[in-house]
């Protein structure tokens, strides 16, 4: 397995223009939102098990042991990030319907389809494919490699 710092390099690789960096900045984001909102409506039955009471605490729990697995210290801030995200979905999922009179499903397929078509877009700016074309691995490393730059910025160790 890679470190931290091996896929974080490797990933910078393919993420050099500037115009990408900040299309990564606003989609990455929106994309584990979305991914989360639509996970969070297909609830378990009975209220689930100790709190866990869809798939988006399924993926929120799976996500947060490669983190710490990779690095307890960026983990930490996933476990708070990832954490408020899905208290934001489940709220939002809560309501009976959006602002917009779009069904819930819809509004996070929406969020989730234009923040892709975002993504994509920025890689046409960089020249270069995607690195999870190589390793699938990297979708999860995005939100790492932008943390990494706050924890730089903050002059925090990961």
């Amino acid at each position: 397995m890679s470190t931290i710092y091996q896929l974080l390099n490797e990933y910078a690789e393919s993420h050099q223009n500037k115009t990408n960096k900040v299309i990564h900045w606003i989609c990455v984001p929106l994309i584990i939102l979305s991914l989360l909102g639509i996970l969070d409506l297909i609830q378990f039955p009975d209220g689930g098990f100790l709190g866990v009471n869809s798939w988006a605490m399924v993926v929120f729990l799976l996500a947060i042991g490669y983190y710490f697995y990779l690095t307890p210290r960026l983990g930490i801030a996933m476990v708070v990030i990832l954490r408020a995200m899905v208290w934001l979905v489940e709220e939002i999922n809560k309501s009976p319907e959006l602002i917009t009179g779009v069904p819930h499903l819809y509004f996070w397929i929406g969020i989730f389809v234009l923040a892709w078509i975002g993504q994509f877009v920025g890689h046409k700016f960089e020249g270069k494919k995607p690195s999870f074309f190589k390793d699938l691995q990297f979708l999860l490393i995005g939100p790492l490699w932008l943390l990494s730059f706050i924890y730089q910025k903050l002059k925090i160790k990961y």
